[in-house]
């Protein structure tokens, strides 16, 4: 029987920060005692991170004893900078930097942000190292269900079609609640809130595809973390008003930041966010 998990040929595994890639590296490491050669690890910051997320990728390569290749978005050739835990932004600069070059926010409707500051990034880091073909390991497990059709209707990334997506989780039954039980066990781990298996501040901190309430409650427990975002939607970049905020259909981060502040929760918590390919 095949195991997902079994690396026989080149392969990038996509580390995004969170438990659940982590828990996919950890089994690739045990169904190869290792990392096997012609294998990248892969990091993308965004500068939106929280501290926690980027110890955890730290603490990863440490505990397992394995190369994590950091990796952020450049507006210039070759359109990615090599970094580490000390040198990673932590202020939105990548972020900032699509931005303004782009010259409006994303928002639901025109994200590109997921693409341009992490997928892109990775696949070109990969061209530059002289690869050609390989497969790329997301951290999607099999209660993922959504996200597993679409990702297996199309086969390949949406940078390549010589960039085929693999999702051993998925294949092999992975879910949240093996991932959790995994992580009570270790001896480290991801010092983030998860909420029904979901890590509240995982990926950017206040990602506009979270759900409002959830966003409210981060500013409210850190109010600081609105600052940048208000910022981004007060350049006013785009000639259409639907550029110039991160969502049209709700509260700008300003409004949020001052209902944090003047009132309670105005928001449910508990509602679904809008699925994105940033991972957990």
């Amino acid at each position: 029987m095949h195991d997902p998990f079994k690396i026989t040929q080149p392969t990038c595994i996509s580390f995004s920060g969170g438990r659940t890639s982590a828990y996919m590296l950890w089994r690739v490491l045990q169904a190869n005692g290792g990392l096997p050669a012609d294998t990248a690890i892969c990091f993308a910051n965004t500068g939106k991170e929280v501290e926690p997320t980027l110890r955890f990728v730290r603490d990863c390569a440490e505990h397992w004893q394995v190369p994590i290749h950091w990796l952020e978005y450049l507006s210039t050739k070759p359109g990615f900078t090599p970094v580490d835990f000390e040198r990673a932004s932590r202020q939105g600069e990548p972020f900032e930097a699509l931005i303004r070059k782009r010259q409006y926010l994303p928002n639901p409707v025109a994200r590109g942000c997921t693409t341009s500051l992490k997928i892109r990034p990775m696949h070109r880091f990969l061209r530059h190292l002289g690869w050609t073909d390989w497969d790329q390991m997301i951290g999607i497990r099999a209660d993922e269900q959504r996200r597993v059709a679409k990702i297996r209707a199309r086969g390949h990334s949406t940078e390549s079609t010589h960039e085929t997506m693999c999702m051993p989780l998925a294949d092999a039954g992975v879910t949240v609640r093996d991932v959790g039980a995994f992580w009570q066990a270790q001896p480290f781990g991801l010092d983030l809130l998860t909420v029904n298996g979901r890590t509240l501040e995982g990926n950017c901190d206040l990602c506009f595809l979270k759900p409002r309430g959830q966003r409210l409650a981060l500013i409210k427990a850190r109010p600081e973390a609105a600052v940048w975002w208000i910022r981004m939607e007060s350049l006013n970049l785009a000639s259409k008003p639907s550029g110039a905020r991160f969502r049209a259909d709700g509260p700008s981060y300003a409004d949020l930041a001052r209902f944090a502040a003047d009132q309670g929760d105005l928001f449910d918590i508990a509602e679904e966010p809008i699925a994105c390919f940033c991972g957990d």
